[in-house]
């Protein structure tokens, strides 16, 4: 975790001068960039690329980067540029498109609740539109579900965040031994078990609703990215000295 490395560098320029336009562009950079739900007249396809470039806000920023710096140069000093992308937007549209998989399935969930409840695709369309419904469906669908219902179809994802998970895994998996300092913790901890412990705090997250590390964060795009990140290290690993007869 020492000197940056030219792929890192250019990665968070990028990621900076993205993050810049959204000030002065205006709104239009996040509509068109971030990562909508399927369903919403904004989504696009591009945006399983284009969201890894866009950040909420100033720190959202700063931790990514921070993060990319110090576990993905070590891995671009060991793999190359090439090796190194490639495993990145990996990671990165993998965790979009897991991310998007759980939001179509809790969506889908809802939507056929309601399909069941006597209403019409205008109806739900409505809700959708407005945020607003028939509080007597609240005896058959909670609040909750309801709000994440509304959240899902409107609210984008956007970060590097996903692709960082899987730069933390190579990293653990690389340099399990790693002792880490931590601002919030005031003692070193190996890779091994640190890395493990915050992917599974997402999930915690993820599935019980209660956020450990706060709000509007896509916890599972962070265990998407993770997920993507293991097997490829576990693809590599296990053909790393597989020749080829030609």
């Amino acid at each position: 975790m020492g000197r940056i490395t030219e792929t890192i560098k250019h990665l968070i320029i990028l990621n900076v001068l993205f993050f810049s336009a959204t000030f002065a562009v205006g709104p239009m950079v996040q509509e068109q960039m971030a990562l909508y739900f399927p369903k919403n007249e904004n989504f696009a396809v591009w945006q399983f690329v284009s969201h890894m470039f866009m950040h909420g806000s100033f720190m959202h920023i700063l931790f990514n980067m921070y993060g990319l710096w110090a576990f993905g140069s070590p891995l671009e000093m060991m793999w190359g540029r090439n090796k190194f992308l490639f495993f990145y937007f990996s990671a990165g549209i993998g965790a979009g498109l897991i991310y998007t998989a759980v939001n179509y399935f809790q969506f889908q969930q809802v939507y056929q609740n309601l399909i069941g409840l006597g209403l019409t695709e205008v109806d739900i369309q409505g809700i959708l539109e407005t945020g607003k419904y028939n509080s007597d469906l609240l005896v058959y669908v909670s609040a909750e579900q309801l709000n994440n219902f509304y959240s899902i179809f409107h609210v984008p994802a956007v970060g590097a965040s996903g692709a960082l998970y899987g730069v933390l895994v190579a990293f653990a998996m690389l340099y399990p031994n790693a002792e880490l300092m931590l601002i919030f913790v005031p003692f070193p901890i190996k890779a091994k078990y640190f890395i493990p412990i915050i992917v599974g705090l997402d999930l915690f997250s993820g599935v019980t609703g209660f956020s450990i590390f706060g709000g509007g964060i896509a916890h599972f795009a962070h265990v998407g990215g993770a997920i993507i990140g293991f097997i490829i290290m576990w693809y590599w690993k296990k053909n790393q000295f597989r020749r080829w007869d030609l």
